[in-house]
């Protein structure tokens, strides 16, 4: 792995066997956590509409899987 730091971004390259799946999940986390950086939120009003957006979710699926 290196790690490369510039004026405008960080470059980070990784060897081609890496897991696909992990790596998704660590890109989720890190564009998240851009995202946060830049964010004025509160983190109770994250938390808030988290739920919101769960409950929403599961309510609509779980009628769609109904008799599966």
């Amino acid at each position: 792995m290196v790690i490369e730091h510039t004026e405008k971004e960080v470059i980070i390259r990784l060897s081609p066997d890496m897991e696909i799946e992990g790596l998704q999940r660590l890109i989720d986390y890190l564009t998240y956590k851009e995202a946060m950086a830049k964010s004025i939120a509160k983190q109770s009003d994250v938390d808030k509409l988290s739920k919101e957006v769960k409950k929403g979710w599961w309510e609509k699926n779980k009628l769609s899987n109904i008799g599966q």
